[in-house]
């Protein structure tokens, strides 16, 4: 079925309909359902999500990403096949969470930094969920553990980064863009004066480039509230019109044969739809379910990231060329690796001597509607200190992969 087939029109227009007429129908659930995503919105995305785009913004017009884009060039072309600027989207994305890795991606394609492929290629593997809600929000603040995080940050950020060199292999016979050239200066002085010709180039003032930053930021930001509120309200309409219980059902009947427990099938069907909702449905699961399967599913649930979020990057990819489906294929594969990941590093990290005691409940403040909330400065604080950590390791290993490659072209 094309886009242009009658049948997918005849489609759209009955969904459309369907979904307007169980909205009017269900005018007060509806609405406590948008104030719900509202809240979570205006109380958790909003005051973590905003100072960090901004600072990103802020950083591409100074000329840091070209900065990184020399020194991290040595790393990312062998390893995931993409310029040395895609660095940059990697440690944003790792440090802050979807779906900013997707706008860095449409900024670095507008400028021309990037090919149609490696844009491809990098919003696949550097959307991911920010530390901060992966060890905070869904390990401490549902699983009530900081083992549980270790796990589920393990392998969520290796699993993604394993995708990463698989996608490598993505469109191989596509154009790329140029090697960096060289000269006699060392590469730190290279990547200094790579970002002062970008920040000349720029040519904005400091107050513009801040001014078009925070506007930027706010126009992403509302769109992301918007697709918050219409999935928490879609959400809602589903689990009344017993669509939600329905779908579990039937989820049921294929978890038996791989051995999953059937009693994650309502969190799954959430986390299909929107992340948080799924990860908090399957920490309500019966203390009787081992562990292990919830990690197992979580990590997935986590890795997958929600049609709310395939949403968001979708719109945001839609103002370049780079197509959506190598994306979303990628999140069905970092979703299996993470789970496998989770499956197989459990026992290793609960029987290690260095995670002992680690497993002791620890609570976060969390807002109405059950979603941890956090202090904005310390959710900036800890996504600055993340990406300045992933930016240092990289830079470190691009090192070194410079130094081998000097090695043996002796």
């Amino acid at each position: 079925m094309t886009r242009r087939s009658p049948l997918l029109t005849l489609l759209y227009a009955c969904s459309a309909i369907a979904l307007v007429i169980i909205l009017v129908s269900h005018p007060e659930t509806s609405f406590e359902a948008a104030i719900r995503g509202l809240e979570v919105w205006w109380e958790v995305v909003f005051p973590s999500t905003l100072p960090f785009i901004v600072l990103s913004e802020i950083l591409m017009g100074v000329g840091v990403v070209h900065f990184a884009g020399v020194l991290l060039e040595p790393l990312m072309r062998p390893l995931f096949n993409v310029p040395g600027t895609g660095g940059f989207v990697l440690t944003m994305g790792f440090a802050s969470g979807y779906p900013v890795a997707a706008k860095l991606t449409t900024r670095l394609r507008e400028q021309g930094s990037i090919t149609k492929a490696e844009g491809e290629r990098l919003v696949s593997f550097t959307t991911t969920g920010d530390p901060l809600f992966v060890i905070g929000a869904v390990a401490i603040g549902f699983f009530h553990s900081e083992l549980f995080g270790f796990v589920l940050a393990f392998s969520h950020y290796v699993s993604a980064l394993l995708l990463g060199v698989l996608y490598r292999f993505y469109s191989p016979f596509s154009p790329a863009t140029k090697p960096l050239e060289k000269n006699h200066l060392p590469l730190p002085l290279r990547a200094l004066q790579a970002m002062h010709r970008a920040r000349l180039r720029d040519r904005r003032p400091f107050g513009k480039l801040m001014g078009e930053a925070v506007q930027s930021a706010l126009h992403t930001l509302l769109m992301i509230g918007g697709f918050i509120i219409v999935f928490s309200v879609l959400l809602q309409l589903f689990a009344t019109i017993e669509l939600t219980r329905f779908l579990s059902s039937l989820l049921a009947v294929f978890l038996g044969p791989l051995g999953v427990p059937s009693a994650f099938s309502s969190g799954i069907i959430a986390g299909l739809f929107e992340v948080t909702l799924g990860a908090q449905g399957i920490s309500e699961v019966s203390s009787g379910v081992p562990m292990i399967w919830k990690a197992v599913v979580a990590s997935a649930i986590v890795s997958w990231g929600g049609i709310s979020v395939h949403a968001q990057v979708a719109s945001i990819l839609s103002e370049t060329d780079i197509r959506v489906a190598p994306y979303l294929m990628a999140r069905a594969l970092h979703a299996a690796l993470a789970s496998l990941l989770a499956f197989f590093c459990w026992k290793p990290i609960t029987a290690s001597s260095w995670f002992a005691g680690k497993d002791v409940p620890v609570f976060m403040p969390t807002t109405s509607s059950g979603v941890p909330a956090g202090n904005w400065w310390d959710s900036l604080l800890h996504s600055s200190l993340a990406a300045f950590a992933i930016l240092l390791v990289l830079i470190i290993l691009s090192l070194c992969f410079r130094a081998v490659r000097k090695q043996r072209s002796k």
